[in-house]
């Protein structure tokens, strides 16, 4: 599923657009970056409410199809600024990680 249906279907708001075009194949939900780094494929998109500048070198690493940050929590225009020039992927739902989650599942499960 192209990240761009996901952002349209959830109402996530858009805050770093690198490529909306890209595929998601799964998710991941973890505030742990180690454990994002140990667990995270390629083309996942990553739920958390992290917001440092930590998350955009791991999505970076990890090829992220970009970085869904819930319950409303934003970052800093820094890392706003730092994903642009990355070209990553930061969505905002204002849901809890719980329903988004749960909400992307229904999506993406059905396409498994």
């Amino acid at each position: 599923m192209k990240l761009r249906e996901i952002v349209d279907q959830m109402g996530l708001e858009v805050l770093s657009e690198g490529n909306l075009d890209v595929d998601v194949e799964w998710a991941y939900i973890s505030d742990l970056l180690s454990d994002v780094m140990s667990g995270a494929q390629p083309s996942y998109l990553w739920l958390t409410i992290q917001r440092h500048m930590n998350v955009i070198a791991v999505a970076k690493l990890k090829d992220l199809a970009g970085i869904v940050l819930a319950k409303g929590v934003k970052p800093s225009e820094t890392v706003v600024e730092k994903a642009y020039a990355e070209g990553i992927n930061i969505l905002l739902s204002d849901k809890p990680l719980f329903e988004t989650g749960g909400e992307l599942y229904k999506m993406l499960g059905e396409k498994k």
